[in-house]
């Protein structure tokens, strides 16, 4: 697929918004240790596409359709891309995935050290929720900022993110049904995309249809994006994904194309996109189209 110009530019345009605000999270005047700082400058602000921030901004302006509105959002976009960077940061580490680069540079551990790269991860954790908890300074409520944290500390922790990464780890003793499998991509991956585009329409003050719409949205479109990984990885050109394919397959790992076949996973994919796509226009929202376009973008990538 090739990605429109008017949203290539909007990608650009909102990821450049995220990483002037990641240049800012944290407060000049606190006495944080240098070799801290450089550590978790070194992850946080490593580039990316910055998906989940991005897809937080947008779910703020599809609330409204103003694009002003996306303002309110950012607080809690860095705060996501935060979670998201820490979670890199400690995946990459010996006692887990024991990866020793990253977006074409070294690890964070192998720059810093195993210790000074556990503390960085804390570090962006914890001031994840700090910096969640300034979006009153941008306008959201002190209701709908605690509304936001709340979920955050869910959609990240032990039931989401952190019990996901757990669920994968003891499955790779051995996943036997679709069930783990589905469990193991709803929490490690989904719920940090189901967050961003809640946060999003809590900070437009979205009512309570409009929020779970966000979330379901989020949930089936996570979902969808990590089987489309999985039928690319079988399917896909190196030259055009920007990573090698078929090490799935090369490591025996328990994949959806593995467990359903081509056909069925791809009949998935444009299940769990109907569904997306049906939960987020039967709601109201003053401009979902934009949310639409990136998720038609991320699934249909042959890039």
């Amino acid at each position: 697929m090739k990605t429109s110009v008017a949203l290539h530019t909007y990608l650009q345009e909102q990821r450049a918004r995220v990483e002037a605000a990641l240049q800012n999270v944290f407060p000049v005047d606190w006495a944080i240790p240098e070799r801290l700082r450089e550590a978790m400058d070194y992850s946080l602000l490593a580039g990316g596409k910055r998906l989940r921030p991005i897809l937080a901004l947008a779910a703020a302006e599809a609330v409204t359709g103003k694009e002003e509105t996306s303002d309110r959002a950012l607080a809690f976009a860095c705060s996501v891309e935060m979670i998201h960077t820490y979670s890199l940061v400690h995946d990459d580490l010996p006692a887990m995935d024991n990866d020793d680069y990253r977006r074409g540079r070294p690890t964070n551990h192998k720059v810093f050290g195993d210790a000074m790269a556990i503390l960085a991860g804390d570090g962006l954790l914890t001031h994840a929720f700090h910096v969640a908890s300034r979006a009153t300074d941008d306008g959201v409520s002190a209701e709908r900022a605690l509304a936001v944290i709340r979920e955050l500390s869910c959609y990240a922790g032990l039931p989401g993110m952190v019990g996901g990464q757990v669920s994968d780890m003891l499955g790779e003793q051995g996943i036997t049904s679709l069930e783990q499998l589905e469990h193991i991509h709803l929490h490690k991956t989904s719920d940090l995309i189901a967050f961003s585009l809640r946060a999003g329409g809590h900070a437009a003050e979205a009512d309570e249809r409009q929020v779970e719409a966000l979330g379901r949205f989020g949930r089936n479109i996570g979902l969808a994006f990590q089987i489309q990984d999985d039928i690319l990885d079988l399917t896909g050109s190196a030259d055009k994904l920007g990573k090698p394919v078929k090490s799935d397959e090369r490591q025996h790992k328990v994949t959806y194309p593995y467990l359903l076949g081509l056909d069925e996973s791809r009949r998935r994919v444009s299940e769990l996109t109907r569904e997306a796509t049906d939960a987020l226009l039967q709601v109201g929202l003053a401009k979902p189209e934009r949310l639409l376009e990136i998720a038609d973008y991320l699934l249909n990538r042959d890039h």
